[in-house]
């Protein structure tokens, strides 16, 4: 969290505020209101005894600005690199049932949920690809071993133009 607090906010205005959970009754109020893989179209999600043993919930407080531009997105990735150096896995939704996770956490009306973080020990082995033709298809799959193939832009595909050494 401390990697969160220490990211860079637009005007340094730091209007983010977090939900920490590592309480199993509270994790299981939070699950229902998450999105999983959605190019995954016949998982559901991870099956009891997979789900995270832990949550953020990173909120905005819409008493000190009313526009969060991409500060929880710093911070999110953030926590996650900090996670990944830990030998945690993470993963990061902005697909999340707003309402409901309010209602389940009882978040107070200033705060806008913004992102959900799901922390834990990976449960599957995630390989980057690089997609194979220029424009070629981004959604990711699982083989029959159940690795977790995500495919990347190359960096050609990417940079518009470069300027100097």
């Amino acid at each position: 969290m401390d990697l969160a607090r220490l990211s860079a906010s637009a005007s340094n205005i730091q209007p983010l505020k977090f939900i920490l959970s590592t309480d199993p009754d509270t994790n299981t109020r939070i699950f229902p209101h998450t999105s999983w893989a959605g190019y995954l179209e016949e998982w559901e999600g991870p099956a009891e005894g997979e789900r995270p043993a832990a949550w953020i919930i990173i909120l905005g407080d819409e008493t000190l600005r009313d526009s969060f531009g991409c500060d929880h997105g710093i911070a999110a990735w953030s926590i996650a690199l900090g996670a990944a150096e830990q030998g945690l896995g993470t993963c990061i939704m902005g697909s999340v049932e707003e309402e409901g996770l309010r209602e389940a956490l009882e978040v107070p009306d200033h705060l806008r949920v913004l992102l959900a973080l799901a922390l834990g020990e990976p449960a599957e082995e995630v390989r980057l690809e690089n997609l194979r033709t220029p424009g070629g298809d981004i959604r990711y799959w699982r083989d029959g071993e159940g690795v977790h193939h995500v495919p990347k832009r190359p960096l050609d595909e990417l940079i518009v133009a470069r300027y100097g050494g």
